[in-house]
């Protein structure tokens, strides 16, 4: 029996525990308890009238780099639907995405939940960021005639190893994606070989993405309590990584007594178990989500709240980007440098290999190899502002140099758009 044919029916089987996961995910964050219901294809608001174009993002980064296609499509007068499936993206979403635009929860790969979810919304087309591909979702708008598009493409070289371990599967998905958008020529030759028959390459949405925005109560109120002291922030921070950047804090704040060090880490949640860390090494941590700004009296300043970067990016002059000392492949360096960070980071940032070589070679950007290292070049560009500021120039102007994605997006759906058009009554 074909590899697709089981995993529908296995997600046909499956579907009667779709309740009780949901209610064990939401006792740990994962979902909210007020939109459970979308999650099972039940729709939490009406469907507008006209095209329809909805546009599909796993996570918070995936969801933002949607955003330039969401204001264009917009500026054209069509409709705009945005999934995403964590609560995290969700919330940020909420205060970012513009007037005409709404959010929903993608269901789970159902065929009973997608098919409810198709039947309330009727998209016109379908655009899915990066390698987000649901079996379920993908014939279920193929046997409807949704065209689907892969958008900002990319899959690394394990996904594709792990993809041709399924040939017949692997090949019958891709080859239903009615166009495939790649980032780069490396990502467009992984999804040729996966099966897509119309791959091109368009560049990546991120460095089209406007930078995060802050509160101005917030930034000022923010501002006045650091006053004139040092900062730096480490931001998307994972296990492990936090505990390098307070011994980084320890090791500076000998030469630099009234600095500041910053903490924002990847998962909010892990707020109160970081500030127990620092008061392991006999630091004084203070905790954003408390309410407290960051005063004289807090050396460590553990920023656990969710969509506040651009209030730390404006304020903080140099960023460490978090997943590149520890496990992992780094995180998206483009937001902070879009608002002139001089950005620091570890080796592993094979994630974002392209962005991070660019802002090293523009001099934007430097690697820090091990905890050592990372403190020595912080103290180097805390003692240099002159410095720091140039590097945070050179990055703004080599992810302005790279933008053009969207442009290059929506030229290359015209055609749909046009036929969704035409196919209005």
């Amino acid at each position: 029996m074909p590899i697709l044919t089981l995993y529908r029916l296995a997600t046909i089987a499956l579907t009667p525990l779709a309740r009780p996961l949901l209610a064990h995910r939401v006792r740990y964050g994962k979902e909210d308890p007020a939109r459970l219901n979308e999650r099972m294809g039940y729709a939490g608001l009406p469907r507008p009238e006209g095209r329809l174009v909805w546009l599909h993002g796993a996570s918070i980064g995936e969801s933002l780099a949607l955003l330039p296609l969401v204001e264009r499509l917009i500026q054209r007068g069509v409709e705009t639907l945005v999934t995403s499936g964590t609560t995290s993206s969700a919330s940020v979403l909420a205060g970012r995405l513009p007037a005409g635009a709404v959010h929903q929860f993608l269901p789970l790969d159902a065929p009973k939940f997608i098919e409810r979810f198709l039947d309330h919304w009727r998209p016109d087309l379908a655009l899915f960021a990066e390698s987000e591909i649901w079996p379920n979702v993908v014939c279920a708008a193929r046997a409807r005639g949704v065209p689907l598009i892969l958008v900002n493409a990319r899959i690394s070289r394990r996904s594709v190893e792990r993809w041709r371990r399924l040939p017949g599967a692997g090949a019958r998905l891709f080859g239903m994606i009615d166009l495939c958008l790649a980032q780069n020529v490396d990502d467009a030759a992984r999804f040729l070989r996966l099966g897509a028959e119309r791959v091109r390459v368009a560049g990546n949405l991120k460095f089209d993405v406007s930078p995060p925005p802050a509160d101005a109560v917030k930034l000022a109120r923010f501002r006045g309590a650091v006053g004139a002291r040092p900062v730096w922030a480490a931001v998307s921070t994972h296990p492990g990584e936090e505990e390098a950047v307070l011994d980084a804090h320890v090791e500076l704040a000998r030469h630099v007594p009234s600095l500041l060090t910053v903490i924002a880490p990847r998962h909010p949640e892990r707020g109160a178990e970081i500030a127990a860390l620092a008061q392991s090494k006999g630091l004084s941590p203070a905790l954003r989500s408390s309410g407290v700004e960051p005063d004289g009296g807090a050396g460590v300043y553990v920023a656990d709240t969710i969509g506040e970067l651009g209030l730390i990016f404006r304020v903080a002059g140099l960023v460490f980007m978090g997943r590149s000392l520890a496990a992992g492949g780094g995180h998206n360096p483009i937001e902070p440098a879009k608002l002139g960070c001089a950005i620091l980071h570890g080796p592993n940032v094979g994630d974002f290999a392209e962005v991070y070589a660019e802002l090293d070679a523009a001099e934007a950007a430097a690697s820090a190899s091990d905890v050592e290292h990372l403190a020595r070049l912080a103290f180097y560009l805390l003692s240099k502002p002159s410095r720091m500021r140039k590097m945070g120039r050179a990055g703004a102007e080599v992810v302005e140099s790279l933008g053009g994605a969207s442009r290059n997006i929506m030229t290359a759906i015209e055609p749909y758009l046009v036929q969704c058009a035409l196919e209005q009554p």
